[in-house]
């Protein structure tokens, strides 16, 4: 089976360099890149940098070292292109997004007819726009990201495959895809250290697809929202944000994790000042659910992150995962909040989760039952 595999993809791999797949017009270069006219301004984001150069050129460089040059449309790679530099020309479509929470940039862009592929099947969504795009044959399941489908990758021409960080732990497949033709951007933003450096990566991708003054415009509104929160000051509340395994524990965010940021730019003071690893790539940590109530018992407020283990619709089906949770300050207070679904796939939001925290934790969401990507348990 191995040996057939391997024999497919060799074939393949002669169809794509055959055809260019992933490649622009191969004529002789054109045109000098000289020095970089301009430079895209960033307010939070610090993993990417995007250089503007005479005759449309881009040079992204991301801090993982890779570089791409994206290049207009009927142009031609021009002399002095940075080494190591993969090319990208424009228009850049087919695209193979197998990096979730990238989806809603593109959506936000008004780009996804760029993407032809998915790495997640349309029932796991909650992008509406890529849902339906999926749904109506628009965007085509392509196997997950540690196990794409190559041939109807390759058979496509796609170009480029954006990857999140997961995909270092498939470090085979990248190698792959590479090798295939096609270039593999893995989008770096959720080593973002402030909450809206993720939100900004919509600047990047805008470069891509010259829509840099969309991108603009969103992250206008987020900075917006981010400023009426903070606005409002610290509150003073201790806040909560965890789930119930399927194994009975707690599963909170780790501190410093982006989440207790947002809690913390919101005005709450997270309920964990010092827990976890801050050198770990896991974003949780699981606690016994004796560990867990003596921590929060106290919380003015709780927040049920749904996105992990499904939503609960009412405060008896958060209590019945533990029989603990009902000796909590915040229950019998009916200050317990849950996240919908889609909140980890809206990177373009955060400032607007931001404000709804806010809203809860400085008390303008007292007698609200809903607000953006919250809802209140009852």
């Amino acid at each position: 089976m191995k040996k057939t595999l391997s024999l497919i993809l060799s074939a393949i791999l002669v169809l794509s360099l055959l055809s260019g797949c992933g490649q622009g017009p191969q004529s002789e270069n054109i045109g000098s890149m000289g020095e970089p006219v301009s430079s895209m301004e960033l307010d939070f984001a610090q993993g990417f940098s995007v250089d503007y150069y005479e005759g449309g050129y881009k040079l992204i460089s991301i801090s993982d070292g890779s570089r791409f040059l994206v290049i207009p449309e009927g142009k031609s790679l021009p002399k002095g292109a940075p080494e190591g530099a993969v090319p990208l020309y424009q228009p850049v479509e087919r695209i193979y997004m197998a990096a979730t929470a990238v989806m809603c940039l593109f959506d936000a862009l008004d780009g996804l007819g760029s993407i032809a592929f998915s790495g997640s099947r349309a029932e796991n969504w909650y992008v509406e726009g890529a849902k339906k795009a999926m749904e109506e044959g628009r965007m085509v399941y392509a196997g997950k990201y540690s196990e794409p489908d190559y041939e109807m990758l390759v058979q496509s021409s796609c170009p480029l495959a954006v990857e999140s960080t997961m995909i270092n732990h498939s470090s085979e497949v990248k190698d792959k895809l590479e090798e295939l033709g096609i270039a593999v951007l893995t989008d770096q933003s959720s080593n973002e250290p402030h909450p809206l450096g993720r939100t900004e990566w919509i600047r990047l991708y805008g470069a891509i697809l010259d829509k840099e003054e969309e991108a603009d415009a969103v992250m206008e509104r987020q900075k917006a929202e981010l400023e009426e929160a903070l606005s409002a000051g610290k509150s003073g509340r201790t806040v909560a944000f965890f789930y119930i395994s399927s194994s009975g524990r707690a599963v909170v965010r780790r501190s410093g994790d982006y989440v207790s940021k947002m809690i913390d730019l919101a005005g709450g003071q997270y309920a964990f000042s010092d827990i976890g690893d801050p050198d770990s790539k896991s974003s949780t940590v699981t606690l016994e659910m004796e560990t867990f109530f003596s921590s929060v018992r106290d919380a003015d407020v709780i927040i049920y992150n749904s996105n992990i283990d499904g939503e609960v619709k009412t405060l008896d089906d958060m209590l019945r995962k533990s029989s603990l949770l009902q000796g909590l300050k915040a229950v019998s207070e009916g200050n317990v909040w849950c996240t919908g679904q889609n909140m980890y796939q809206q990177t373009t939001e955060l400032g607007t989760i931001i404000k709804s925290f806010s809203r809860v934790f400085s008390g303008q969401a007292d007698g609200l039952d809903e607000l953006p990507f919250l809802y209140r348990l009852r």
